[in-house]
């Protein structure tokens, strides 16, 4: 079951491992460095301020939703989170500002992607796992053949991929990706 620390933000953590970090008064603070890197692609994705369709699969805490509406106002943002208890945590501890933009779903994430319309969202963040693992089912070409319907032309797919050494995921992913999408950029520790 999720914690939630109280001190000046809030740190949530999932069977004692960090997940998530909010600073309800500095929503655009991101202390992760994971965080930090896809807040990043969003900055870059199109000009400073202005607003974008994002769906997010997976979404802990809200961070990065929080953090989109602080500096893209008037985004339309989609969450989804199959963990119900964690959304119900995030509610009552951690409420959104009312007039965000953020619309949260309690579902499987590649099922309700399959249900969203064709060209909605100019990025697509993918940030789900299942302990320390992105579930298989979020790693197929027909997944990736899915996030790509859902993305607009020229719209931008970003994912976190945890790996280590000698990071065979990692490459599987990348190479899952290529088959659907023209460019890759990837982004980590030297």
């Amino acid at each position: 079951m999720p914690d939630v620390d109280r001190a000046r933000a809030w740190l949530l953590t999932v069977d004692g491992a960090p997940q998530s970090y909010v600073d309800l008064d500095a929503p655009t603070h991101l202390e992760f460095e994971y965080a930090q890197r896809l807040a990043h692609v969003l900055d870059t994705v199109a000009a400073p301020g202005d607003p974008l369709d994002v769906v997010h699969l997976g979404g802990g805490a809200l961070t990065l939703p929080r953090y989109l509406a602080a500096t893209r106002p008037g985004s339309r943002q989609d969450v989804v989170e199959a963990d119900h208890g964690l959304l119900e945590l995030v509610a009552e501890q951690l409420p959104l500002a009312p007039g965000s933009g953020i619309a949260v779903h309690g579902a499987d994430a590649r099922q309700w992607l399959e249900t969203a319309p064709d060209d909605s969202a100019d990025v697509l963040v993918a940030d789900v796992f299942g302990g320390s693992r992105v579930p298989a089912h979020l790693t197929t070409v027909a997944y990736a053949r899915t996030a790509e319907r859902v993305l607009r032309p020229g719209g931008h797919y970003t994912a976190n991929l945890a790996d280590g050494a000698p990071f065979a995921f990692l490459r599987s992913q990348l190479a899952t990706l290529a088959e659907v999408f023209e460019e890759l950029a990837l982004i980590a520790e030297p």
